[in-house]
């Protein structure tokens, strides 16, 4: 008996791992949820990319709606989304798009900001993770949906296109846009 048990072992470790590579074949990898949903944002301190005398801060996130998006000019997904990104920055005025340079080289940025055109308001420069590890990320592209408040109400792991965009953050949006409009009657 001893023998026997001693031989169904390997089989049963791999039927726990195919059950559990099976399970993971059926998940949205995308759909990272953030212990920081319903927090306020983190409070960081970081350089503009474009001015590094001036300081982006949790400050420049109150008052408006606004995607604080994490991108680097290395991230293949980045540059293929930067053209929705700048689309949106036109068509969607009470959004404020808020730049979050991660772990790049500050020219290399600028660079591809100059060539693709720039949808940020402002660029925070953090490419030691300083500010980013308390924004729990870990790959670009990333996009949280801050409130007027300064409370991430979502965070997208993956590049924003038009069905994104149409789908779960303009819905979410809208709700957000919604309770202001109460809360001011």
């Amino acid at each position: 008996m001893n023998k026997f048990l001693k031989a169904l072992i390997p089989l049963i470790l791999f039927l726990a791992l195919a059950v559990l590579l099976f399970y993971g074949l059926g998940t949205d990898p995308r759909n990272v949820p953030s212990p920081l949903i319903g927090k306020p944002a983190p409070s960081f301190s970081l350089p503009a990319l474009e001015d590094p005398s001036r300081t982006v801060s949790n400050a420049d996130l109150e008052g408006k709606i606004s995607l604080v998006n994490v991108w680097a000019s290395w991230c293949v997904s980045c540059r293929a989304e930067h053209g929705e990104l700048m689309e949106l920055s036109r068509e969607e005025e009470d959004i404020q798009i808020l730049g979050f340079n991660w772990k790049d080289d500050a020219g290399d940025a600028m660079q591809m900001l100059k060539m693709y055109g720039d949808p940020y308001l402002v660029t925070a420069f953090d490419p030691n993770n300083e500010a980013g590890i308390d924004w729990g990320v870990y790959g670009a592209p990333e996009t949280f949906v801050v409130d007027p408040q300064g409370v991430i109400r979502y965070k997208r792991v993956g590049p924003i296109d038009r069905k994104v965009w149409e789908q779960k953050l303009r819905p979410l949006i809208d709700g957000i846009r919604a309770q202001g409009t109460k809360g001011e009657t």
